[in-house]
């Protein structure tokens, strides 16, 4: 998740609950902001070589996950040190495998952003949008991006529950 910088908030975005925490099961990087630049592009590189649909069998869907979590400053802000797990989602029972890890995110609401279809060229600039936005409480847990098989791509943010504390706009679905 790079660090903000001014971009047009051109990104649609809603609020949308989660009613079930989702487990993401992949392999970790720990990295910061100021190396993400760096460290995260053979990061998805290494995930495209590691074959992980065909070690995860019970997978719920070919959809990719991208989990931003274990944060230094977990439940504050997204300063320091973080993980980034990028795998598939899977059932809550079943087993992490030698060499995997596994991250979850949490039932919640959560501010979802949406990406140009097919351009996860844009990705970046969607979370300069996502951090942008200071009206939204964040929660600093587990914040996603979800890559649909069908070319689909979301930026997800956990957000804290309480109605009161979010956005009007986006308490609108706006």
């Amino acid at each position: 998740m790079p660090p903000p910088q001014s971009f047009p908030d051109t990104m649609p975005m809603t609020i949308q609950p989660r009613s079930d925490a989702l487990h993401v099961i992949g392999i970790e990087l720990r990295t910061t902001n100021r190396e993400a630049a760096q460290t995260i592009p053979p990061f998805w590189q290494r995930f495209a070589g590691e074959g992980l649909p065909a070690r995860l069998p019970e997978r719920l869907s070919d959809d990719v996950y991208a989990v931003y979590t274990h944060f230094e400053h977990a439940g504050l802000n997204n300063d320091g040190c973080y993980s980034l797990v990028i795998g598939l989602a899977m059932p809550a029972s079943a087993g992490t495998p030698p060499g995997l890890v596994r991250a979850t995110i949490p039932a919640g609401p959560e501010a979802v952003f949406s990406v140009e279809a097919g351009r996860p060229d844009r990705v970046a600039e969607g979370w300069q949008v996502v951090w942008q936005r200071a009206d939204l409480p964040k929660t600093f847990i587990a914040d996603h991006e979800r890559y649909q098989a069908d070319g689909g791509i979301s930026i997800h943010v956990g957000l804290r529950s309480t109605d009161a504390s979010l956005p009007h706009e986006a308490a609108d679905g706006g």
